[in-house]
């Protein structure tokens, strides 16, 4: 990477390709019944139906009107067994989150600046028109957003306390937007994440993750951002010993491979610190030890992105929003 251009396109390149690169294995935690269905994944492909461990049967939604109806089409596959989540997506497509990320980023463009009320307008619009996405699953803090907005609450108040790791999944957007300000990405990040997500847990990593973007898309290598920047979620001599060990037993017995941030986050700088190196065997690794292997994708593959790592080329050019990413 020779420019900062190249170089925040880069950082947003890794953060979808983290995604989509996990998506067809997302959400397995039996990860002899990953490897079964699907070998080692190294590169983009399609979901399988059915998913061995999928645990959809257990989900619920029941909108209370029209405002509310975000399922559409996909209502029929909830509770039921084996549906897997994102069924119906092509390889190299992103799931939910990162199709909202596009819409966030197009507000972007067209508004100039961050503006939380066209974001909100285009949310809504996304979410409620039939159509507009093929993804099974509906993450719960889009679910209890709908819930309030259907009961008539101003859009701006329908946040809801959150705890998982895809409330960071449009860090990375702001971050390259305001590279340049640093106190512009922190404000926007902390308005955005709030749309959905509320809480001290989340708006801290929030803030944590926009600081190593910014810190790394400067220049700083990727190890002492995070260091400098992320020594309330993990140390430095925590990330050197873990490394030693294998990644299996790192995300999975020392940390849970879920959702939830506590976890997740720091789970997600450690594959970041140890591949620091080298961005393709930090998210096939990432990929294939399964969780909520989608959003940890989304960070580690932007930090790693930002840190102008070089991406495979098919997986460039297999990733199906490259062109929208195209300018930054």
């Amino acid at each position: 990477m020779n420019s900062t251009l190249s170089i925040r396109r880069n950082c947003l390149l890794g953060a979808f390709l983290g995604d989509t690169l996990a998506m067809p294995v997302h959400w397995y935690y039996d990860r002899e019944a990953l490897s079964r269905d699907y070998g080692r994944v190294t590169g983009l492909v399609a979901p399988k139906n059915p998913h061995s461990d999928s645990i959809l049967w257990r989900s619920t939604y029941e909108p209370i009107n029209a405002k509310g109806d975000i399922l559409h089409e996909h209502a029929i596959y909830w509770g039921r067994h084996g549906v897997h989540y994102h069924q119906f997506l092509r390889a190299g497509e992103n799931t939910l989150n990162m199709q909202l990320a596009l819409e966030l980023l197009a507000s972007l463009r067209d508004r100039g600046s961050y503006e939380r009320a066209d974001y909100l307008q285009r949310y809504i619009a996304f979410m409620t028109t039939q159509g507009r996405h093929h993804d099974t699953y509906i993450e719960e803090c889009h679910r209890n957003f709908f819930t309030k907005y259907a009961r008539g609450k101003n859009p701006e108040t329908c946040g809801a306390e959150d705890i998982h790791i895809g409330g960071l999944a449009h860090v990375p957007i702001l971050a390259v937007w305001y590279c340049d300000d640093e106190s512009k990405a922190l404000s926007s990040v902390h308005s955005h994440v709030r749309v959905t997500h509320s809480g001290e847990l989340v708006e801290s990593a929030a803030r944590d993750l926009t600081k190593v973007l910014l810190s790394i898309l400067h220049g700083t290598p990727v190890r002492k951002a995070i260091e400098q920047h992320c020594t309330g979620w993990v140390g430095r001599k925590k990330l050197a010993s873990w490394s030693a060990r294998p990644d299996e037993e790192v995300i999975g017995r020392i940390m849970s491979p879920a959702c939830y941030l506590q976890d997740a986050f720091p789970a997600a700088l450690y594959l970041a610190w140890k591949y620091a190196d080298n961005l393709q065997e930090a998210l096939i690794a990432n990929t294939n030890l399964g969780g909520d292997n989608c959003h940890r994708g989304i960070v580690v593959g932007s930090i790693l992105g930002a840190g102008g790592l070089p991406i495979p080329e098919d997986w460039r050019k297999g990733l199906l929003c490259e062109t929208a990413l195209a300018g930054l």
